[in-house]
């Protein structure tokens, strides 16, 4: 039986029970990564946990389980890598005389609002330490966990310190509960928007990954559902299959949706220049060719009937400097 019909074993979120998973301790000596791929609008990113009990079926994290000996299925989900220690770590590098200050990004990799994050509240601490710092940052998730940390986040966004990236891939339902079985409902992500934009916090919904034949046609309604919400801004990327993923991916469709498998497959592989396992640098976020076209036209249509031109958003970093001034005088 493909490993993919066994990838929802958690029960979805909001929900009382689910199975355990086994966390991990893990002590790394850094704790912010250097972003050196082109294609990502991020230089540094931070994560507190490797896998993720969201368990999204696209997801591209998958594979850098395998780095740690684990499968890229439901080894990714069961198997949780805790950073406790991520805090001093991140103390640490903005006590570095070298750090200027740029934005760091929590949660370039996996998710920092899954479900664990309600028992170890390790997300809540960085978020901490960026304010007494005054570092700018910011988070990309697609878990309504993010509102317990409104009080810190509108805090920091007062001082434009803070910026949130809200995924949400599609407005039906059912399709969400398959494709990301433990992650907020698309009510509740919605809700999210609303609740962090009222309270002052700039939101941007990404729409990642579009996905040919499950959800490229809901553009323009996902993007008038997220401005009502609050949010300023939305991005789009396209799906990509890289590694294990095809494979997980593949077998997920033929067991959800079986009559549309192969044109869903064909599909991506076009966007990807006939590659389902494409990572070049340049065209794996956006696809090529016709398909990806027409989705690119569609999102810049949408974008620009729904939220205009947005102005550019500009964390501010002259705070943390100036506050570091001091302290390097002691050395």
């Amino acid at each position: 039986m493909p490993e993919a019909e066994f990838l929802n074993y958690l029960v979805a979120e909001g929900e009382e029970h689910r199975a355990k998973v086994k966390l991990i301790k893990v002590h790394p000596k850094t704790i912010v990564n250097q972003v050196k791929s082109p294609d990502v609008g991020m230089e540094w990113s931070l994560n507190p946990y490797q896998g993720c009990e969201h368990g999204c079926v696209y997801c591209y994290a998958r594979n850098s389980h395998e780095y740690w000996g684990y499968s890229a299925g439901v080894d990714f989900e069961r198997i949780l890598l805790v950073k406790e220690n991520a805090p001093l770590l991140l103390e640490a590098t903005l006590n570095q005389r070298s750090w200027s200050g740029t934005p760091i990004v929590v949660s370039g990799n996996t998710d920092c609002y899954q479900p664990i994050e309600r028992d170890l509240g390790i997300t809540r601490k960085l978020i901490e330490t960026f304010l007494r710092y005054r570092h700018p940052m910011g988070i990309i998730t697609k878990n309504a966990l993010i509102q317990r940390d409104i009080d810190l986040l509108s805090e920091m966004a007062r001082r434009k310190l803070s910026h949130v990236v809200l995924s949400i891939t599609t407005l039906q339902e059912e399709l969400r509960r398959k494709l990301e079985p433990r992650t907020a409902s698309i009510y509740k992500r919605l809700e999210t928007v609303q609740a962090l934009s009222s309270a002052g916090i700039p939101v941007t919904v990404m729409m990642a990954p579009i996905i040919p034949g499950l959800n490229s046609h809901e553009i323009f309604d996902l993007l008038k559902a997220a401005k009502r919400s609050g949010a300023r801004d939305a991005h789009f990327t396209m799906v990509r299959l890289n590694g294990q993923i095809a494979d997980i991916f593949g077998d997920w469709l033929q067991v959800h949706y079986p009559d549309r498998a192969d044109k869903v497959l064909h599909q991506i592989a076009q966007v990807h220049g006939g590659n389902l396992k494409d990572s070049r640098f340049g065209k794996r976020m956006k696809g090529e060719g016709r398909i990806a076209e027409q989705i690119r036209d569609n999102f810049r249509l949408a974008r620009q009937r729904t939220f205009g031109i947005p102005d550019r958003l500009q964390l501010d970093s002259s705070a943390y400097q100036a506050l570091k001034q001091p302290q390097l005088r002691l050395f």
